[in-house]
C-alpha cells in the first residue's frame, strides 16, 4: 500500500520541539495530572483505586463506564453505539479500513485533516474533493455536493468543526447533508475532535451520528479535553458497523490501555469543568488573534466559530513553507504552512496554547512581515 506523506504531521514532527512560541498546536493547553485530579475533586481516592487495578487488556471495546460517558455526549446514542480507539487518528483509520474498497467513490470536503483523503486514496478509492471557499465562509456549497454524489458514492467525509478553518456547520446544514447521503445510501463520516468548544453558546454543535442512521462520529480526548497524552478516541455509529470495526481492530491495536480508559472516564465524568476552562482559554485567545489579524494589512481570514485553529491568508513574496521556515529561524514562532494542506498562500495558526505565546509571538510575526515586504521592495 502506497500512501502520501502526511504533510501536517511531518511538519510538526520536524519543528515542534524546536520552537520558542508554538502557534501551530491544535490541542487546548494540555492539562497536568494534578490539574485533572483537582478538577475531578477525587485526588487520592482515584489514585488509590489505580493501585488495586489489575493490568489486563481490559474491555476490548472500552469499559462500560467510559462508553456510557462518551454516549452521553450525544443525544440519541447508547454504549452499544460506541467503541473506544487509539485516538481519533485510530478511529478514522479503522472506519476507512472497514468501509472503503478499491474503486469506491468518496467525496471529501477540503481543506481537511489529511487522513480524510489520503487514506481512502491509498486503499484505491476515487476521492473527489469538494473545496470549501473563503467567500462561503468555508462552508460547503450543497448544490455542488448534490451534483457530486451519485448512486456509487460510498462516503461523504468532513471535519466539523473544521480543521483548519474553524468553520462550523449547524444542525440545519448537517440535516441537508444527511438528506443528500440518504438519497443514495452513502455513509457520512464526521471528524468531530473539536466538538464541545464552539466559540458561542454552550459549545456543543450537533453530531451527524444523531441525525443520520449511517452517520459516523469520531472524537478524542486530545483537542477539546486537553488530554492528548492519553491517546484515546472513539467511534460512534451503528452497532453493526462497530462489530465490523472490531474485526479489523483485532489485527492491530486490540484495545486501548486500561489506565487511559480510567483517566478518560474520570475526565468525561467531570467534563463541565474541563470544557469551561478550555472555552475560556479559546475565547480569550481568539480575541487576541482576531485583533492582530485585523490590524495587519497583509493578512486576512474568516474568523473561526469553533476549534483551535485559523486559516490565515497572507500577502508576502514567499511560499508558505519558506514563510514558516524563515519565520521560525528568525523569531522562534511556529506556524503550519498551508501547502501541507493543499492551501498554498495560507498559514494555519493555532490559538489554543498559553495566552503569553500569542502576546509575545504575534508582534514578532508583524516585524517579520514588514521585513519581508521591505526585502521585496514592496
Amino acid at each position: 500500500m502506497d500512501i502520501a506523506e502526511f504533510g501536517v504531521e511531518s511538519w510538526m514532527d520536524r519543528y515542534e520541539d524546536h520552537c520558542q512560541f508554538n502557534l501551530a498546536e491544535t490541542c487546548v493547553e494540555s492539562l497536568y495530572m494534578h490539574e485533572l485530579l483537582a478538577m475531578s475533586g477525587t485526588g487520592g481516592t482515584f489514585l488509590d483505586g489505580l493501585r488495586e487495578l489489575k493490568l489486563t487488556y481490559g474491555a476490548i471495546e472500552g469499559s462500560t463506564a467510559l462508553r456510557d460517558q462518551i454516549a452521553s455526549l450525544y443525544t440519541s446514542q447508547s454504549r452499544d453505539n460506541v467503541t473506544v480507539t487509539h485516538g481519533a487518528a485510530g478511529a478514522n483509520a479503522l472506519v476507512y479500513e472497514t468501509l472503503v474498497r478499491p474503486g469506491d467513490h468518496i467525496v471529501s470536503l477540503l481543506p481537511n485533516y489529511q487522513q480524510h483523503y489520503s487514506i481512502p486514496e491509498s486503499f484505491g478509492a476515487r476521492v473527489e474533493r469538494l473545496w470549501l471557499r473563503e467567500e462561503d465562509g468555508y462552508l460547503p456549497d450543497l448544490d455542488r455536493l448534490r451534483d457530486m454524489v451519485t448512486p456509487s458514492t460510498r462516503m461523504i467525509v468532513f471535519s466539523n468543526p473544521n480543521n483548519p478553518t474553524g468553520s462550523l456547520m449547524d444542525r440545519v446544514m448537517l440535516q441537508q447533508i444527511a438528506e443528500i447521503a440518504r438519497a443514495t445510501g452513502a455513509w457520512v463520516l464526521s471528524d468531530e475532535v473539536y466538538r464541545g468548544i464552539d466559540l458561542e453558546g454552550d459549545g456543543f454543535t450537533t453530531s451527524i451520528a444523531d441525525l443520520y442512521a449511517r452517520g459516523i462520529s469520531t472524537g478524542s480526548m486530545s483537542k477539546a479535553y486537553s488530554l492528548a497524552g492519553l491517546r484515546l478516541g472513539w467511534i460512534v455509529g451503528p452497532s453493526e458497523l462497530l462489530r465490523a470495526v472490531t474485526m479489523h481492530r483485532h489485527y492491530n491495536t486490540i484495545s486501548v490501555g486500561m489506565l487511559d480508559d480510567r483517566f478518560a472516564t474520570l475526565a468525561l465524568t467531570h467534563r463541565d469543568a474541563i470544557l469551561a476552562r478550555n472555552r475560556a482559554i479559546l475565547r480569550t485567545n481568539l480575541g487576541i488573534l482576531d485583533a492582530w489579524v485585523t490590524s495587519e494589512p497583509r493578512l486576512s481570514y474568516v474568523k473561526p466559530k469553533s476549534g483551535t485553529t485559523a486559516l490565515v491568508k497572507y500577502d508576502a513574496p514567499l511560499t508558505s513553507r519558506d514563510f514558516c521556515t524563515q519565520l521560525l529561524e528568525r523569531t522562534g514562532v511556529m506556524f503550519v504552512p498551508g501547502s501541507t494542506m493543499e492551501m498554498e498562500g495560507h498559514l494555519r495558526i493555532g490559538y489554543a496554547n498559553a495566552r503569553s505565546s500569542l502576546e509575545r509571538g504575534l508582534p514578532l510575526v508583524s516585524t517579520f512581515l514588514r521585513d519581508a515586504a521591505a526585502e521585496a521592495g514592496r
